[in-house]
């Protein structure tokens, strides 16, 4: 069983920053992948980033690329996403998930187990 709790969303103008964190109970989070979805009003979750257990691979949604990273810490227990660049489209309720497996996917259907959200909105 693991259990997932975010942090770090908030308000923020366009192209501004933030950092949301994810800290995972259960001694077997350095063996998964983790990785972070995103939900706005009236819209499907989306995928915005994955990050294997060994670190060695990432994944990002076409449209954080190059904005968004994400890393973890396995000796904490968190995997972080930050975001830098910032835009209105961006604003919704992010959530960290794992699929209890230790390579990046990218699909919702894929994860197992996944927090109770945290809300980001940037205002243009």
């Amino acid at each position: 069983q693991v259990q997932l709790v975010e942090s770090g969303g908030g308000l923020v103008q366009a192209g501004g920053s933030l950092r949301l964190s994810c800290t995972a109970s259960g001694r077997t989070f350095s063996s998964y992948a983790m990785g972070w979805f995103r939900q706005a009003p009236g819209k499907e979750r989306e995928f915005v980033a994955a990050l294997s257990w060994s670190h060695s691979t990432t994944r990002y949604a076409d449209s954080v690329k190059g904005r968004f990273s994400i890393s973890r810490d396995n000796a904490q227990n968190t995997v972080y996403l930050q975001m830098n660049s910032l835009k209105p489209e961006d604003t919704a309720v992010y959530y960290c998930a794992t699929p209890m497996r230790p390579f990046v996917m990218i699909t919702t259907q894929a994860y197992n187990y996944w927090g109770q959200g945290t809300q980001v909105t940037v205002s243009s």
